[in-house]
């Protein structure tokens, strides 16, 4: 049995002893192994990969899309943001939106935000019981096995940001004009729901960890994408992605 993630005793912070001008030159080293990784995903046209970010609002999933996926082919990589469901999505299971968003072979699909906002919302809204919840969990276990064996490489990130920091982000929102595009009245209200988010948020750890979820301190981006792109790198390292032998006669 998996231990139970209590968030509150989780750090948002880098260890002391880590070195931000060191990590940040090491970010540079990983942005280019992750780019030759992508070439040979692309041509080797085997294996799909499935980066989901979760994280409360200003956690940094858009930076994260920004800087870590910065060296990327575009032709090979494809960022859904999943926002509140359309009249059709919302006519239709909850996991057909997604499902139709999943990655080809040899591409990388993110998800910026995902189904799990179906068990999310609903929980800090109280707007479905925990049943029908726990149920939808069940499903998504299933969704995600099948999307493994169907030889996609599944990663799911949580970005774990403090509610200070939350705030200070959400005053920069604002007052930067370069920022207040994504500022909303709505951002305060979610916000003021700190400890409501990561209460739903250990609900979906508990019922939806079959495959695990990777919790990445926030609160320094330079640290949160460090992490992103190390755990990436190494996960994709595991498997045989090659250039395919040319088709010679």
């Amino acid at each position: 049995m998996r231990k139970k993630v209590v968030l509150a005793q989780m750090s948002t912070i880098p260890p002391t002893d880590c070195d931000k001008a060191g990590t940040i030159k090491e970010n540079a080293k990983l942005v280019k192994q992750l780019s030759a990784i992508q070439d040979k995903l692309f041509a080797q046209n085997k294996y799909s990969v499935l980066i989901i970010l979760q994280g409360m609002d200003t956690a940094g999933k858009d930076s994260a899309v920004k800087h870590v996926f910065s060296g990327v082919n575009p032709a090979g990589c494809n960022v859904m943001s999943f926002k509140v469901p359309t009249p059709e999505e919302a006519a239709h299971h909850f996991l057909w939106r997604v499902s139709t968003r999943c990655p080809g072979k040899g591409m990388i699909q993110i998800f910026n935000r995902s189904h799990y906002e179906e068990i999310l919302m609903p929980l800090v809204h109280s707007t479905q019981s925990k049943a029908v919840l726990e149920a939808r969990c069940k499903e998504i276990n299933v969704f995600e096995s099948g999307l493994i064996l169907n030889n996609t490489i599944l990663i799911k990130f949580y970005l774990h940001i403090s509610h200070k920091e939350q705030m200070q982000r959400l005053n920069e929102r604002r007052n930067d004009k370069s920022k207040q595009w994504k500022f909303s009245e709505e951002d305060i209200v979610d916000i003021k729901k700190h400890k409501a988010y990561k209460a739903a948020y250990e609900f979906i750890f508990k019922h939806c960890s079959q495959n695990p979820w990777l919790i990445v301190p926030a609160d320094k981006k330079w640290y949160k994408n460090n992490q992103i792109l190390k755990i990436i790198v190494n996960k994709l390292s595991d498997y045989t992605i090659e250039y395919p032998q040319p088709n010679m006669k």
